[in-house]
């Protein structure tokens, strides 16, 4: 016999008892019942509910006085305990429309009125059940779980619910296992040996206690690894189970406890007298007290009246928690409440009137009031009531004993994030207050995504560090993030930086350097001009064309400082500057260059016998020729500024993990176009001085200028190659190197020998010298 079940039936004959002492209920009316025991089995529940409508004799009554009011049999039913028989008789009892209000069924499917329009309950059902467990899990972290169950409707409907609800928390199940006490034992060895096996460290149980008697049974033969177990509510709260010290730290979902005042009183109060009225007392005595109430049978000795029921310790007298047995009592008092809405008004009831258990229905649907133990009562459209757990679990006492706790609460009629509560701390397994771990695969920290290993649940995956450019900012992250263009992930790969903005800026050693150079050679220039205007009269200045030579030193000094507009950050001022001013400063350099090329042809020409060519390139010539070259580039940079000048811009693109602040060239046509114009000039000057280099003359121009458009030429064109591949601030240090380069290969070709002849070598500066009438040297 099941104790627990005989304190159950006895719970709703106390309801049933306070509620006919009550005046204020059903006054004047004496509630009659029927308790039949069905052995937990669906053919003997069905009989039941055939019984129930069919009106057989009653297995257990304890008065005779109620009269036939209802249509049926009876007008309502309390029970089954188990969902399967509940699912049965719920089905017949549907047909003859006799409500039905279980205290114990909590498989999610009694919850379909197309089904089961008659059913009805005070316990909560499992798919509030299943989703308080899943987030239960996924609160602790564990995502790694083995899960095992009835093979019945209670444990395959749960367990169903749990796993959907799982699934959607992101958990994943190592195995599913399920097992009924009717099966070969083989299955249930299997069923252990892959507890054993797993290496999950959580288990779900949402198993019946007869299932999970077995199993705990079969798995303390062999050494077990430690597990966290999570209970349902049918073995987490029973106390047969607290002997087995494996499943301390145990946590689950229980019934919230109660009290019920006089019900100890009224289960205690049982002679042997009123025993021998009922079969199932009967059986209860002489199973507690080892005698027989009806003489001596199998050996047993005869009960003596000697037996104190308050000695008892089993869990028919145990009230220390009252869960289920609270149930019994919301049901009983339920259907009271039914009645009282079909037959009474607000003062009295009509003990004469007739109702169908269809009205009974009616009125449970409406039903919703508070127990005298403080308990509330109602019943949503699917016959559930608001679901309402204690956290329970098992904590282990100094003494060695587990001691079933309540740290905590789940109501499901709170706002959503709200419905948990906890009260006191958890005692994890072993008694520690670390939650354990049970994960197939660690975190994956930021800056690493996750990659599922290939056969295996989405669970188990490997940590990948993110692409580069690529961060993610929290842990176990699906995808990794592209980080905007202008930012790049720090090492760790876990946030966006700002990229670092490059250019050639004052600053930098390498600016500094072409500075220095820039202003020397702007000085030297300077130095040189007014070398040259000191003995501007002498015949060396004079030779060629002195105002093209101060011309060619101012242009040279332009060139030596536009190389200055290129260093800094580019702006837009600043791009349309650089560009321009190095191309008409070089234009005019050339254009000078030129014109003194000319000037030493000319020359030579003129002196051949009638001979007239110098009166057309004279001086005014000269100026004209330079003025005119000069021009072209500029109409050149004044159409490329209008069309398409130069613009600062950040190049994404040459590194990953940086900016590049550079001047775009806006139209390539035009830069190109103000590069070729010089190197037009440049070759043209050079092939005139080329043609020039060998007249007689001890101090022949054409040579030097030939040298200086040789130098000229070979720092542009090897330019070109290495501006196109240099990167970021170089490029800009190649355009300036190139610039003062060629700037320096002028004066240094062009004027540093007259100046050596100035200044270290006068008697040479002499027309006749110059002429070639006197004694000469190589220089």
């Amino acid at each position: 016999m099941d104790f627990r079940e005989l304190r159950y039936a006895r719970a709703m004959e106390f309801a049933i008892q306070e509620i006919n002492n009550r005046t204020d209920l059903l006054p004047g009316i004496t509630l009659g019942y029927q308790i039949h025991d069905s052995c937990a089995a669906v053919p003997m529940a069905v009989k039941d509910a055939f019984q129930f409508a069919n009106g057989m004799e009653p297995f257990y009554n304890d008065t005779d006085s109620c009269s036939k009011s209802a249509a049926a049999a009876v007008p309502a039913l309390v029970g089954e305990s188990a969902s399967t028989p509940s699912i049965s008789m719920a089905r017949i009892l549907g047909l003859f429309g006799i409500p039905q209000v279980s205290h114990y069924a909590t498989c999610a499917c009694l919850s379909d009125k197309r089904q089961f329009p008659t059913f009805f309950r005070t316990i909560p059902s499992d798919h509030h059940q299943a989703a308080a467990l899943a987030r239960m899990v996924k609160h602790f972290g564990w995502t790694w779980i083995g899960a095992v169950r009835s093979d019945t409707d209670y444990g395959n409907y749960g367990m169903a619910s749990f796993l959907k609800a799982a699934q959607e928390e992101g958990i994943c199940v190592e195995y599913s296992e399920s097992y009924y006490r009717t099966q070969p034992r083989s299955k249930l060895e299997r069923v252990a040996n892959v507890i054993r096996r797993s290496t999950a460290r959580v288990i779900v149980a949402f198993i019946n206690s007869s299932e999970m008697r077995a199993l705990l049974e079969e798995l303390v033969k062999q050494p077990l690894p430690p597990l966290q177990w999570i209970g349902s509510e049918t073995w987490i709260t029973h106390p047969e189970f607290r002997k087995y010290n494996m499943c301390a730290g145990a946590i689950g979902f229980g019934v919230p406890r109660s009290v019920i005042p006089g019900l100890r009183e009224f289960l205690l109060d049982l002679s042997p007298a009123q025993a021998l009225k009922s079969p199932l007392l009967t059986e209860f005595w002489e199973s507690s007290f080892s005698c027989s109430l009806k003489g001596s049978s199998g050996g047993a000795r005869q009960c003596d009246g000697s037996e104190d029921i308050r000695a008892l310790q089993n869990p028919y007298t145990d009230t220390s928690e009252l869960r289920e047995a609270n149930m019994v009592y919301k049901a009983t008092y339920a259907i009271a409440q039914a009645i009282h809405g079909v037959i009474c008004n607000d003062t009295q009831c009509d003990k004469s009137a007739k109702f169908t258990p269809w009205q009974i229905l009616e009125q449970l649907k409406k039903v919703n009031f508070t127990t005298k133990n403080g308990y509330q009562v109602s019943f949503d459209s699917n016959g559930d009531p608001v679901a309402v757990y204690e956290l329970i679990n098992w904590q282990i006492e100094k003494d060695g004993s587990i001691d079933v706790v309540t740290v905590g609460r789940y109501d499901s009629s709170k706002p959503s994030g709200q419905e948990f509560s906890m009260s006191r701390a958890i005692s994890w397994l072993g008694g520690n207050t670390e939650v354990p771990r049970s994960v197939c695969s660690e975190s994956c920290p930021r800056g690493t995504r996750k990659a599922v290993q290939k056969g295996k649940p989405v669970c188990c995956y490997d940590c990948i560090p993110c692409a580069e450019g690529e961060i993610t900012n929290k842990t176990d992250s699906l995808n990794c993030a592209q980080c905007p263009p202008e930012f790049w992930p720090n090492t760790q790969q876990d946030s966006c930086l700002p990229k670092p903005v490059e250019f050639l800026s004052w600053d930098d050693t390498l600016s500094v350097i072409l500075t220095v150079f820039s202003v020397a050679g702007a000085f030297i220039a300077v130095c040189v001009a007014a070398v040259f205007y000191k003995h501007r009269t002498s015949p060396i200045v004079r030779a060629n064309n002195s105002e093209l030579s101060f011309l060619l030193l101012f242009s040279l000094i332009l060139c030596f400082l536009c190389s200055l507009t290129f260093i800094g950050q580019p702006s837009e001022w600043s791009c349309m500057l650089r560009h321009t001013a190095f191309g008409i400063t070089f234009v005019l350099c050339i254009s000078c260059v030129l014109g003194k090329t000319i000037v030493v042809l000319m020359a030579f020409r003129a002196t051949l016998p009638g001979s007239n060519v110098m009166k057309w390139f004279g001086p005014p010539q000269q100026r004209l020729s330079v003025l005119a070259f000069t021009f072209i580039q500029v109409l050149i940079c004044v159409l490329w500024l209008t069309m398409s000048p130069p613009f600062p811009f950040k190049n994404l693109k040459h590194y990953k993990e940086r900016i590049i602040l550079e001047c775009g060239l806006g139209s390539a046509i035009g830069f190109w176009a103000v590069l070729g114009y010089i190197g037009f000039l440049a070759l043209l000057c050079f092939i005139l001085a080329f043609l020039a280099r060998k007249l007689p003359d001890n101090f022949n121009e054409a040579k030097f200028i030939t040298f200086s458009m040789l130098i000229f030429c070979a720092v542009w064109v090897t330019f070109i190659p290495a501006y196109v591949s240099s990167p970021g601030k170089f490029t800009v240090a190649v355009e300036i190197f190139a610039i003062l380069a060629s700037s320096f290969g002028v004066i240094f070709c062009i004027f540093a020998p007259k100046c050596f002849i100035i200044m270290f070598k006068p008697e040479q500066n002499t027309k006749k010298h110059l002429m070639g009438k006197g004694p000469t040297k190589s220089l």
